[in-house]
Formats: C-alpha cells, sequence, structure tokens
C-alpha cells in the first residue's frame, strides 16, 4: 500500500537541513538540562553520591587535577565514580568546558558531540542533501544514549568521519588533525590510518600526522613540567592494559563467548579482526572508486566498535554511523534492508522504554544482542568490500524515501 501523504511529508522533512540541525540542537539541550535536573544516585557501597552526568565529572575534574600535578589514572571516588581514561592532552583541552556552571559546560559539551556529528555528516558532500538528513535522523536514538551518558562518542565518530571528507577533498592538515585528535580521546581511533593508502601525497599525511602527534603529546606541558608528564603517560597505559585484561563489554569476544561458548584470547579475537579488516586492501584497482573507500570507512566505524573489549551501549553511536553510511550509499535489497531494520530494532532500540525493562535485563543485555546486528553487517560489508566491482557503482539516490 502507498502512502503519498506520508512520502511527501517525510521526503519534506528530508529536504530541509534547518529542521534537522535544529532538532540536533533541541535533543543536546534537552538531554543535557534532563541530567542535570535529574536526582544524584547512590552507586558504590560507601553510599557516596553521585550525579546522572558522571562521565562529564570525570573529564571535567581530569583537567583541574591536571593543573594540580594529581595522578589523572587514580580513582576519585569522593568526585566520580569511574576512571579517567583518555590522554593528558583530552584533560587540557577539556578547559574549554570545565570552567563554566556544570549546567552550562554539560549544555556546551553535547552540543559539541551532537552538532559536530551533524557537521561530519553534512560534510560528506557525495551524497545528496536528502541522503545525509536521511543518516543524520537513522543515527540519532543511538546519539541520544550516548548524549545521556555525556560520552565523547559523537565526537570520536564526527573525528573519523572528519577525516574521510578531508581526504576526498585533499585537507590534509585538518585530516590528519581529526584522526590524531580521535586516538588522543580513545586510542582505537588509530585504525582509520587505514584511509591514507588510498590518498596521495603521503609524505605530507606523514609529515602532517607526525606534527599532529607531537602537538597534542607535549601540550600538557603548558600546565605540567616533562617529569610528571611521562608519569602521566606510564600511568594511561598502565591504566589501558588493566582495562584490556578484565573486560570483554559489547564486543564480538563476548558474543562468541555467550552465543558459541568458545573462548578465545582477546589478542587472538582482534589480530583475526584486523587480518580480515585488511585484506580488501590487496584490491588495489578499487582504491580509485569512491565508493569503495567509502565502505572501508563505513568498516572502519563499525570495527572500531565490535573488536574494542570495552564496547558498551554509548559506543555504538559510532558503529551506527557506519551502518548508515553503508545503508544509504548503495542500491538497495531485501537481504540489506533487513539487516538494517534489525540494527535499527536491536542495536538503537534495544535500550529504549519500547522494550519492556524484563526483556531488556533478562534477554538483550545478558546475551548482548546489541552488538549482534554490528557483527553481521561488518561481515556483509567485508564480503563487498571483497567481491563486489564498484567500478559499476555510484552512490544510489534516496528519491524513493
Amino acid at each position: 500500500m502507498k502512502w503519498p501523504f506520508a512520502n511527501n511529508i517525510i521526503n519534506n522533512i528530508l529536504r530541509n537541513t534547518k529542521v534537522v540541525f535544529i532538532i540536533y540542537v533541541i535533543v543536546a539541550i534537552a538531554i543535557s538540562i534532563q541530567l542535570f535536573s535529574l536526582s544524584s544516585k547512590d552507586i558504590l557501597p560507601n553510599h557516596q553520591v553521585y550525579t546522572e552526568y558522571n562521565n562529564y565529572i570525570i573529564f571535567k575534574q581530569s583537567h583541574f587535577h591536571l593543573l594540580e600535578n594529581k595522578d589523572l589514572y587514580k580513582l576519585y571516588l569522593d568526585e566520580c565514580w569511574d576512571y579517567y581514561k583518555y590522554s593528558p592532552a583530552f584533560s587540557l583541552l577539556f578547559g574549554v568546558f570545565a570552567y563554566f556552571p556544570d549546567i552550562i559546560g554539560l549544555i556546551l559539551w553535547n552540543l559539541a558531540n551532537a552538532l559536530l556529528l551533524f557537521l561530519s555528516i553534512r560534510y560528506l558532500t557525495q551524497f545528496s542533501n536528502q541522503k545525509r538528513n536521511a543518516i543524520l535522523f537513522f543515527v540519532l536514538i543511538e546519539l541520544i544514549t550516548s548524549l545521556q551518558n555525556s560520552q565523547s562518542n559523537g565526537l570520536m565518530a564526527a573525528l573519523i568521519i572528519f577525516t574521510f571528507g578531508f581526504l576526498e577533498n585533499k585537507k590534509y592538515a585538518w585530516a590528519t588533525l581529526c584522526i590524531v585528535f580521535s586516538i588522543f580521546i580513545k586510542i582505537f581511533g588509530v585504525v582509520a590510518f587505514v584511509l591514507f593508502i588510498f590518498y596521495p601525497d603521503k609524505w605530507k599525511l606523514i609529515l602532517y600526522s607526525l606534527f599532529w602527534t607531537l602537538f597534542f603529546f607535549f601540550i600538557p606541558l603548558l600546565v605540567v613540567n616533562h617529569h610528571q608528564l611521562y608519569f602521566l603517560y606510564e600511568r594511561w597505559w598502565i591504566l589501558l592494559g588493566q582495562d584490556h585484561a578484565v573486560s570483554n563489554g559489547l564486543s564480538v569476544m563476548n558474543w562468541l563467548i555467550i552465543w558459541f561458548n568458545i573462548t578465545i584470547k582477546k589478542n587472538i579475537v582482534l589480530l583475526t579482526g584486523l587480518i580480515i579488516f585488511l585484506l580488501p586492501l590487496l584490491r588495489i584497482k578499487q582504491y580509485k572508486y569512491f565508493q569503495f573507500r567509502l565502505m572501508l570507512l563505513a568498516s572502519i566505524l563499525i570495527w572500531t566498535v565490535i573488536f574494542n573489549h570495552k564496547a558498551e551501549s554509548p559506543t555504538f553511536i559510532i558503529a551506527i554511523c557506519g551502518i548508515a553510511i553503508w545503508y544509504f550509499s548503495k542500491q538497495r535489497n531485501w537481504p540489506d534492508t533487513i539487516l538494517v531494520i534489525t540494527a535499527f530494532i536491536f542495536t538503537s532500540m534495544s535500550v529504549t522504554d519500547i522494550f519492556p525493562p524484563f526483556v531488556r535485563n533478562h534477554y538483550f543485555i545478558p546475551f548482548v544482542i546489541k552488538v549482534a546486528p554490528c557483527i553481521f553487517i561488518w561481515i556483509k560489508i567485508m564480503y563487498e568490500l571483497l567481491f563486489e566491482d564498484y567500478n559499476k557503482q555510484k552512490i544510489n539516490s534516496v528519491a524513493s524515501l
């Protein structure tokens, strides 16, 4: 059955970028006000009370810990209930938000995550206007989940997508800035360096990357001495190693254990996933086709989540961006549509109130349902990257949406 009136409304919304922008702004502000307004909660046995925007507090306090020459990677239970796990450079730069009252800083932080993601997808100018807006609507629920946890994952997704967009437009200084900054937030951003293989002037890319790496590595010296900086990097490395040892998260590793009772060392799973991820690079003749490069971007966005032993629900905005880019950029068929609907329901919607708490707590969480559609779609993308001829492909129109 066709619904021309409904289709016209949808198409009109998808053509109106201002509406999408306003929705992103309203969502970020509303979530921030909601988090700030909610009562604090008692989490740990010591009955310490913590805010609902605990991650923002972690980031904020890390800035002041840096200025006070404290150990950034120590647990400060009198302030927040988890460890700070990012670089000293991120602590310093978070001062942009840290000096505001919490309500203002939290709004600005969530706006930065939402609007940078908005801009990065809008920067994919090879897509039609409608297609970019369709992607933004598709990822919105997952973005909300990340913002409700005052996380940095919207920013991470934006930096990786911006890296691709800047590379396509030969803006290498900006591309390398984005990718290096992403690594100094969450180290798994390093996977996006693979994109460099597609573009000329590789010496420029290497030199710009080296410059930004040194910049972010040493910029904390503005507020600490070199002994303290060495100590902080040493502590960061130790903490990341400890994290790797104790957690499986919503990852391929945990999926194999829970679904198939297969226990394999994390490093072996990670290495296997990396080898599979790199196999399409053997198809050198396909490098010149935009669609091939775009599909590798989609693969990167999904890979960095499903092979991340610390992946949690708010992290999946990164993977869902990859899924949206994959789906809305190709000639679609019913298997792809089924896969993307499955991802929307069981990845994006699985943590929402559309499902009763009993279902979420007894089925979705114990059986790591959220990651499964992402794994299946990544496998499909890898099959396409390995066997399709991208010489015959162009980005499909979204006129039918």
